[in-house]
């Protein structure tokens, strides 16, 4: 937090890359990299719903952490004597000590360690999905969606730029902001840009293009927290998001897409976030509500045109071991 009272993200990231041409020294190889990610965390969301869309599923592991931390960092307890089974840590903690005895930044997901060292490689999460389009390509299923086209490029930069800024990173600048000027600040810049994405997606199925792109995977997963998290936790009550009749059948429309809804957890989203910010919580109380029911209402956005997939197909079902819990969403509840 900045003298204002403004909320600073530490973005010090592990920034090494995985590329295909293992030029930082890690190249791509199916079976060696173990993602670790919480459903609970916008950021690694994303890699949960990019790497189930590319069907990159068995090329790149997948391990999640409990939807609670302590400072020391995220826990594996949802697994069989609280330790993950392939990295064998009980602590996201371990594998970055790993690579740095005296790492000192945040200990944060998603995160891609290396199975043969259990060191981490990176855990910087805007380019963890850029590369998995780009980089991974080989590997991606049959049928795969262009999720960063080259032509369309630029185009996805500058809308994920602003919504990064504005609503991504906005919300946190409203729930954490250490003065009224700085949460008031955010929260403008919030609704002005919820607004101008409205009046985008009012004529267009998708943000860029006629198909799903990384630009609607960044923005989703931060959609899919709102009226769970954000607009009473973070105080951005405005509006709900239900409230807004563009954004919430754009959310819903994604929600229904096969990669998106079937990797949410409300239980652990509302679980983190009320539990962990005990400075904005202390109570520890996770709300009962809002009605899940609700993301399965229909969207009528398939009158806007546009095909989820492009020419591609969706992707199959997921496996049971990583399924959500069939009570923690309403997909199957």
């Amino acid at each position: 937090m900045n003298a204002g009272g403004e909320y600073a993200r530490d973005s010090r990231y592990l920034t090494t890359r995985i590329t295909a041409d293992g030029r930082d020294g890690f190249p791509v190889e199916p079976g060696r990299y173990r993602l670790v990610v919480s459903r609970a965390c916008p950021w690694a969301s994303r890699a949960v719903v990019v790497r189930r869309l590319l069907g990159i599923e068995q090329a790149i592991s997948m391990a999640v952490a409990g939807p609670t931390h302590d400072d020391r960092s995220w826990t594996f307890d949802l697994d069989p004597g609280g330790r993950d089974p392939v990295l064998g840590v009980e602590r996201l903690q371990e594998a970055y000590f790993a690579r740095d005895p005296g790492y000192e930044r945040g200990i944060t997901v998603p995160a891609i360690v290396d199975v043969t060292t259990g060191q981490v490689v990176t855990n910087d999460f805007p380019q963890i999905t850029i590369d998995m389009s780009v980089e991974w390509k080989a590997h991606h299923r049959e049928g795969a969606p262009a999720l960063y086209p080259p032509e369309l490029r630029p185009e996805i930069d500058a809308v994920n730029e602003v919504v990064y800024r504005d609503v991504n990173n906005g919300v946190y600048g409203a729930g954490f902001a250490g003065s009224q000027k700085a949460y008031a600040d955010a929260y403008q810049r919030l609704f002005d840009r919820l607004d101008w994405l409205s009046q985008r997606l009012e004529q267009s199925r998708y943000l860029v293009g006629e198909t799903i792109t990384e630009a609607d995977v960044r923005l989703f997963t931060t959609l899919v927290r709102f009226d769970a998290v954000y607009h009473g936790h973070f105080k951005c009550n405005r509006q709900k998001l239900s409230e807004m009749p563009v954004l919430w059948a754009y959310a819903r429309d994604l929600f229904q897409t096969p990669g998106f809804g079937d990797t949410v957890d409300f239980d652990h989203i509302k679980r983190h976030y009320y539990l962990v910010h005990k400075d904005i919580n202390p109570t520890g109380i996770v709300p009962t509500g809002p009605d899940l029911a609700n993301w399965l209402l229909p969207h009528g956005r398939e009158a806007l045109g546009g095909l989820p997939f492009g020419t591609g197909t969706p992707p199959g079902a997921v496996s049971p071991d990583e399924a959500v819990p069939a009570d923690h969403t309403p997909l199957t509840g």
